[in-house]
């Protein structure tokens, strides 16, 4: 098969979706690699690195696209990109459907096959795909929201681990899965005063055991956030539901019951945000202010540590590529997990996530896939 890796377009973004390690596997295997000149660039791989194990490398994107029946990338196509894609040719990458109508229609226009890392799962339920990004994006949302905190930035000139005689800051993370431990550790260490919110109880049993001291667990129903936003220095939103619009846990309303210059950081950005008055920003204009209070809305936080982000996600998706270059649209048929991750398939939606989110028809995969 011929696999193509433009680099990508998005602003700041510096990963890129193959490592030469993964081009010499693929390369092993029979199969043809084309990558765009320069993009390994933002992580320190050059050309040379992707000649060496066998890759040819191309000057334009256009000629990535047009070479590669199956396109391999770390973020959704951008608007420039959408005139590459073709009928019949895969994409997989992030797409995040559920928060962009333009990019669902162009899709299903496009007649394009679309697998997305963050609806794939295992046989825990678990997202393996999404699981090293959010990793990431929970560690950074504490960084971001302790710079953002300064007084320089706007914030309220909150110190994270407060000093002995002076509180530290108060931490809240709505949602207790990946992304909001890894928020919660984070910001624990830093020596905040961390709370940690979810509706699911079994789940706040399991934090309550494993946290440090300075992490407490309390039910996410509205009255309880509601009381942690009066008090919060940097409140973050981490509520996934896979494939589908993420639902608003901070009213608009409720800006106003907060301290003027805390923090919000919104990692569900991607998937629509979590926090009615957020919207998305870039690494290059990523905050803005409303009612006093200071939003981080980064769709793409990982890119920002793109080295690290990069081969935490090849480690991830690699395996799931040679699969999918080795057996074509069939392992999908073989792996009902692995099938969890198509969304968009010969102009038809089949995930119910993105077909709820835009009311589209969904459509079973089954017939669709056994046409291509």
């Amino acid at each position: 098969m011929k696999i193509g890796v433009p680099k990508e377009v998005k602003d700041q973004e510096f990963r890129v979706a193959v490592v030469p390690s993964g081009v010499r596997e693929l390369t092993k295997r029979g199969h043809q690699v084309f990558v765009q000149s320069g993009a390994g660039g933002g992580v320190g791989l050059s050309d040379e690195d992707y000649r060496t194990v066998g890759a040819t490398v191309l000057d334009t994107a256009a000629e990535v696209w047009a070479e590669g029946d199956l396109i391999a990338k770390v973020k959704e196509p951008m608007a420039q990109e959408w005139e590459h894609i073709r009928e019949g040719q895969t994409l997989f990458t992030y797409f995040h459907f559920a928060s962009s109508e333009p990019l669902t229609k162009a899709m299903i226009a496009s007649g394009a096959t679309c697998i997305a890392y963050e609806t794939v799962e295992d046989r825990l339920r678990r997202h393996p795909l999404l699981t090293p990004m959010s990793e990431i994006a929970g560690r950074l949302s504490v960084q971001q929201g302790a710079k953002y905190l300064e007084s320089p930035h706007g914030g309220r000139g909150t110190l994270m681990g407060g000093v002995p005689g002076v509180k530290s800051a108060r931490v809240v993370v709505i949602g207790g899965g990946v992304v909001g431990t890894n928020a919660a550790k984070m910001a624990a260490g830093l020596g905040a005063r961390v709370t940690m919110m979810d509706v699911d109880l079994d789940r706040l049993r399991y934090l309550d055991d494993v946290m440090p001291a300075n992490v407490s667990t309390l039910y996410a129903n509205d009255h309880n956030i509601q009381d942690q936003l009066r008090r919060a220095d940097v409140v973050i939103g981490s509520v996934y539901l896979t494939g589908a619009r993420a639902p608003w846990v901070v009213r608009k309303e409720y800006l106003g019951i907060m301290n003027r210059g805390a923090v919000l950081v919104d990692v569900a950005i991607d998937q629509g945000g979590c926090f009615e008055s957020s919207r998305p920003t870039s690494h290059s204009n990523p905050v803005f202010e409303e009612e006093g209070i200071i939003h981080y809305c980064v769709t793409n936080m990982p890119g920002a540590v793109a080295r690290t982000s990069t081969f935490a996600l090849t480690n991830a998706t690699a395996p799931y590529l040679f699969r999918l270059a080795d057996q074509g649209l069939a392992i999908l048929q073989l792996d009902p997990y692995f099938l969890k991750g198509l969304n968009i398939i010969g102009g038809r939606v089949v995930h119910p996530g993105v077909a709820e989110a835009h009311n589209l028809e969904k459509q079973t995969p089954d017939g669709l896939l056994a046409g291509v």
